[in-house]
């Protein structure tokens, strides 16, 4: 197989993958099967909100932290109190201070009216201000038979009405049952972070190690070395059902090995 060639994309390890081990073990796997550095999420446990806490774990392991996901989902709505918009200023302040060029961000909840209405002018007063870029990331709807409900604003696709920047989630457009290519093409050169994980299309997002699913993660990963992509491919796996710690680091190592091949880089360090 012909690889593509260009500059090399960063592979970074979501600490969302080692759940339910701390985020610690995030980092301490990153580094022990040759990552480029972690995406932090931020997340119920209290040392992920913390700027010192989490800079130590960096320094410790030498994996830096490229992204910073703030705290979104329905169980981290409490995670640094009820606002919304004070969630996603402090996410920034915490990836400036770790200085993360990205802060990752979900469509706003559809009770979250103010928020959405303000969301916009708070993210181009929050880049202006701290030099990162918030990329919005594309969702999926519940869905039950052929209903199909959202529970984003105006929807779980973040290119209506569109965004400054993007993340793309492989993953979701599995559950969406969204093409991933043509969300890929809409996105454009706005596209600045890829959650690499794979999916069936079951009605859970499954996080999959790439190359288990049935969403085009190889096609995409050529795609972006092609194009001089200069974002960070981020694995985001489940490995919640791992039995072991080796069983997880074996799924953690063939997601960075599945990365690495593909964007046609240099290959993973080999795990004793």
């Amino acid at each position: 197989m012909s690889l593509p060639t260009g500059p090399q994309v960063p592979v970074a390890l979501s600490t969302a993958s080692v759940y339910p081990e701390p985020m610690s073990a995030g980092f301490d796997a990153a580094a022990e099967l040759g990552y480029d550095g972690v995406e932090l999420m931020v997340w119920n446990e209290p040392e992920s909100r913390q700027l010192r806490t989490v800079a130590r774990h960096a320094e410790r392991t030498g994996m830096p932290v490229l992204a910073v996901h703030a705290p979104c989902l329905a169980i981290t709505q409490r995670v640094w109190g009820a606002d919304p918009a004070e969630r996603l200023r402090r996410s920034v302040v915490l990836a400036a201070g770790l200085g993360a060029p990205i802060v990752v961000l979900h469509p706003p909840f559809r009770w979250q009216r103010r928020y959405a209405a303000g969301l916009a002018r708070q993210i181009d007063e929050l880049e202006r201000a701290h030099g990162v870029r918030v990329a919005m990331e594309n969702m999926f709807p519940l869905r039950r038979g052929r209903v199909r409900v959202s529970s984003y604003t105006p929807g779980h696709d973040p290119t209506v009405p569109g965004a400054r920047h993007y993340t793309l989630d492989l993953s979701h457009t599995a559950v969406a049952g969204d093409d991933a290519f043509a969300l890929l093409e809409r996105m454009g050169d706005r596209l600045v972070h890829l959650h690499l994980a794979d999916g069936t299309g079951e009605t859970h997002d499954e996080h999959l190690v790439p190359g288990r699913g049935t969403q085009p993660c190889a096609d995409v990963l050529r795609r972006l070395a092609l194009t001089g992509f200069d974002g960070t491919v981020v694995v985001e796996i489940s490995t919640r059902r791992a039995r072991t710690r080796n069983e997880r680091l074996d799924a953690l190592a063939e997601s960075l090995l599945f990365a690495r091949l593909h964007l046609g880089s240099r290959s993973p360090r080999t795990r004793a």
